[in-house]
């Protein structure tokens, strides 16, 4: 098994609803547990919330979970998450650019940029930042 770097986001209640847009977005297998299923102690009315979740698709691999309100939750985290290919996987990026932006607010156009990669950058429903780049794009 080869190791994997990959992200894993925190949210105070959306983890489920979050993880089940990013299906929408990635395709890929989504699994969830409860914080009831595993048996742990939380607030009362959070044993529904997310203890853990991951969506798996054959390239990208991405981990969610609920923080319960006793725990605390860094509201601005310093760090983004970056989806990058070459001109091969434009479409596929394009089309996870078009997802990720549904609802969100773009604070970079995905456009050519002066390193001459098509770059964009934005900020999801969820308040997840996600960074863009395809390399050599010609669209």
């Amino acid at each position: 098994m080869a190791t994997t770097l990959n992200p894993y986001l925190n949210w105070r209640s959306s983890a489920r609803e979050a993880m089940e847009f990013y299906h929408s977005v990635f395709g890929g297998e989504l699994t969830a547990s409860t914080f009831k299923e595993f048996g742990m102690p939380v607030g009362p009315g959070e044993e529904e919330l997310v203890m853990h979740s991951q969506l798996v698709t054959p390239d990208l691999t991405l981990m969610g979970a609920d923080t319960p309100s006793q725990m605390p939750l860094a509201e601005n985290p310093n760090g983004s998450v970056s989806l990058s290919g070459g001109p091969e996987d434009e479409a596929q990026l394009r089309a996870f650019w078009d997802g990720l932006s549904a609802g969100g607010t773009v604070t970079v156009p995905l456009e050519k940029a002066p390193w001459g990669d098509y770059f964009g950058m934005l900020v999801d429903r969820f308040g997840v930042n996600w960074l863009v780049n395809i390399a050599g794009g010609g669209s």
